[in-house]
């Protein structure tokens, strides 16, 4: 407990310092007892600082950068969170940097020996020192049987500082939506938990490897886009072994012309193999900015570091379709409907007052040029009237808007003159009549029909578990069978424990002072 209070004070300290708690008081206005909290526990003077030239975005980063590499992946998640930091505050965090000096090489190479033992470590040749290091990894080149490859490597107790740390971090938000009742809406215990699911995934290589895979597999007949293959032989937890990338990275625009290679045909392959993953597929990659992507001699696109992933499901991915191409359309009250049947408005709000919300993002944006028009910011937009109408917030469709704000940019870096919505419509189209039209719906009752028929032996037992779901419905005891909703929910109890701790030992610490100076 002693640890996380000193990681909590340290938090504090770092945030009073780059006077970003001022920042926050300012959105959320907590009354003066509060206030007096948030000063004492940053250790920071009541008198009012004369802030220096620097944006409250740049002076948060400088102060994530301080307090170490799980707060880093704090600052770039909270740049796909414009809902809780606000939109200026997200588009700052997203250039923060994930860079660090690199671990030794004899560390290195005894985390290898130790991973995969020395019979498969004495088969590695020519490991070069780190070309790239990160908060939880870094990168090794290296051959195998004349093969080459990329050799990522995990940072040696780097688990256990992630968790200790985010532990902490789950406290710091119970602590602060028990203090502040606004920023309940903003669910910040489950961002916390979610971050933690996420880099709990991240720092096992495994899961890595898998990504990469499942996203080869989707992609395999995709035009002009390749995933490098995972060498699974040399591939563990804490290390993960890939083909080595033989290709131009696209941030190097002389590279390109110098090989001849049709930039305005790169940057149409960039936007609608992104949007294939995300609407076709469900999967996609979240982190395609210029460093993660390479060209190669034939304009092909090979993506690189699959830690960060993004998931839809069948509903997200029409809404997202749906929405998009209403948009390009100008189908207002098209777009109001889909919200509200995919559940994403309360059904006690207006729709024509949705609608015309609707139209206030879309009009103003349609009388631009439209290839100046951003489908991603057009989506952060949208997402800015949540709390207007009380819409729930969607960590998924947050980072897929993140990821395709980067791939725009990214693209018009190599074309100005792309037309998003010229080049998005042929995939939305093509998947909105694959999925909704009547073809589909044929299919879709034949599969119903199908699964009803296999499954008529089970009606009585069936209807036997309905009628007992109905019962504790009714007495409103039914319980998530879902795994991570489990964990989250011992997540909170145990955070209740800690404050329960905290605010004894306060206790005893104010008695114990009482005593001592009475």
């Amino acid at each position: 407990m002693i640890k996380k209070l000193i990681i909590l004070l340290k938090i504090g300290r770092a945030l009073a310092k780059s006077s970003t708690l001022d920042y926050f008081q300012e959105i959320y206005k907590p009354n003066i007892f509060i206030r007096v909290f948030i000063k004492i526990f940053g250790f920071s003077s009541f008198k009012k600082k004369s802030l220096d030239s620097k944006s409250v975005g740049l002076r948060l980063t400088n102060a994530l950068k301080d307090l170490g590499p799980t707060f880093i992946k704090l600052g770039q998640f909270l740049g796909t969170r414009p809902d809780i930091v606000g939109k200026d505050l997200a588009i700052e965090l997203q250039s923060l940097q994930d860079d660090l000096p690199p671990f030794d090489m004899l560390i290195a190479e005894k985390s290898i020996r130790e991973e995969i033992g020395e019979e498969k470590f004495l088969q590695i040749k020519d490991f070069t020192r780190p070309i790239a290091a990160a908060s939880i990894a870094q990168v090794h080149f290296a051959k195998i049987k004349n093969e080459e490859f990329a050799v990522k490597i995990l940072r040696p107790g780097i688990e256990k500082k992630f968790n200790e740390e985010l532990d902490s971090l789950m406290l710091f938000a119970s602590i602060v939506e028990s203090i502040l009742p606004k920023t309940r809406r903003l669910r910040l215990i489950e961002v916390v938990h979610l971050l933690k699911e996420i880099t709990t995934i991240e720092m096992d290589l495994r899961f890595e490897g898998s990504a990469a895979s499942e996203l080869k597999k989707n992609t395999i007949s995709d035009p002009k886009f390749k995933v490098p293959e995972i060498n699974w032989d040399f591939t563990s937890k804490r290390i993960l072994t890939s083909q080595r990338v033989k290709g131009i990275s696209i941030k190097d625009i002389d590279q390109i012309d110098k090989q001849n290679i049709d930039k305005k045909e790169l940057a149409k392959n960039i936007i609608q193999n992104f949007l294939r993953q995300a609407v076709g597929d469900g999967f996609f990659h979240g982190d395609m900015h210029q460093g993660n992507l390479f060209v190669d001699n034939e304009g092909n696109i090979i993506p690189v570091d699959f830690g960060i992933m993004g998931r839809l499901d069948n509903d997200n991915r029409r809404y997202l379709a749906e929405i998009l191409y209403g948009f390009i359309k100008r189908d207002y009250e098209k777009v109001a409907d889909v919200h509200f049947i995919a559940g994403l408005v309360p059904q006690d709000q207006s729709r024509e007052s949705f609608s015309q919300a609707l139209r206030s993002i879309g009009e103003p944006i349609f009388g631009q040029s439209i290839k100046n028009i951003s489908a991603g910011r057009l989506l952060a937009q949208l997402f800015e009237i949540t709390e207007q109408f009380n819409m729930a917030t969607q960590p998924q469709l947050l980072l897929l808007q993140k990821t395709m704000v980067v791939v725009e940019g990214v693209a018009r870096t190599l074309d100005e003159d792309a037309n998003i919505w010229e080049i998005s419509k042929p995939i939305l189209e093509g998947w909105l009549k694959k999925e909704v039209g009547p073809e589909a719906k044929f299919n879709q009752v034949v599969q119903t029909t199908t699964k009803v028929i296999d499954r008529l032996p089970e009606l009585p037992i069936m209807m036997d578990r309905a009628s007992k779901a109905l019962e504790l419905l009714a007495a409103g005891t039914v319980a998530s069978n879902n795994e991570i909703a489990k964990k989250f929910e011992n997540e909170k109890l145990k955070i209740k424990n800690q404050q329960n701790q905290i605010i004894i030992f306060i206790l005893l610490v104010v008695i114990s002072l009482l005593i001592i100076f009475n």
